[in-house]
């Protein structure tokens, strides 16, 4: 006779097939969103870009108009949309910018027009903050944090990421007691160009292991993306 079934205890079932379909869809959804971000994110900057560049190119140069006067029947016109060009010529503009910029006269030029900025209430706060930005993050300098760590925030027990910058330096060096001061970041989550800056004690800052890029995936991915453990130093 076959064994007795606890009507308590019932085998797993199978899978329907709507369930292993929702499966598949969303696996597919995790796999596609990625990749048709990323693209879409691309084609959305370049199309940006050309939107910025064309306004400044006549209109006898831009590339239908040489398409039609080279191959083009006047009858039936040429209508291409040749997107990315516009990212090429600013790539090419910014480069001749910049080398002009570091000659003598390119930089002599550039003081001129910031004293003359300067002279401007509204225009030379604009300025100014644009100009700290763009030099923080694309200076080739090394300004990037040094570590990340973990620090007690916004009470003693509860801990957060944090990203080390320098150690403190100048006034709030001289002021603030101790012997090590650290400037720390306290990014927020899940946007961590927002966040906090703190002046800590070294002791009072656990350095962590991991780096700053895996770092700030445990941060945007509110803690979802851990980075993997790495083996114990022999």
């Amino acid at each position: 006779m076959p064994p007795e079934i606890d009507p308590i205890i019932q085998p797993p079932r199978r899978p329907g097939l709507v369930a292993r379909l929702r499966g598949n869809f969303l696996a597919g959804i995790i796999i596609i969103a990625p990749i048709a971000l990323t693209f879409w994110l691309i084609y959305a900057v370049v199309g940006m870009i050309d939107s910025w560049v064309w306004p400044f190119v006549p209109d006898r140069y831009l590339p239908n108009a040489l398409l039609n006067r080279w191959f083009g029947d006047p009858a039936d016109p040429i209508t291409i949309d040749v997107r990315g060009l516009g990212v090429i010529i600013f790539l090419v503009f910014t480069v001749l910018i910049g080398w002009l910029g570091k000659g003598y006269i390119g930089r002599s030029l550039l003081r001129l027009a910031e004293r003359l900025v300067d002279r401007m209430p509204v225009i030379r706060s604009v300025y100014n903050g644009a100009k700290q930005i763009a030099e923080t993050v694309f200076s080739q300098r090394d300004t990037s944090f040094d570590q990340a760590c973990l620090v007690e925030y916004p009470r003693k027990g509860i801990w957060a990421i944090a990203f080390i910058s320098t150690s403190a330096k100048g006034e709030v060096r001289a002021k603030l007691p101790g012997d090590d001061i650290l400037t720390v970041f306290l990014p927020t989550t899940p946007n961590p160009t927002s966040g906090f800056l703190l002046f800590l004690k070294r002791e009072d800052v656990m350095i962590l292991d991991m780096g700053v890029e895996e770092a700030a995936k445990l941060v945007i991915s509110a803690g979802l993306v851990y980075p993997p453990e790495r083996p114990p130093e022999a």
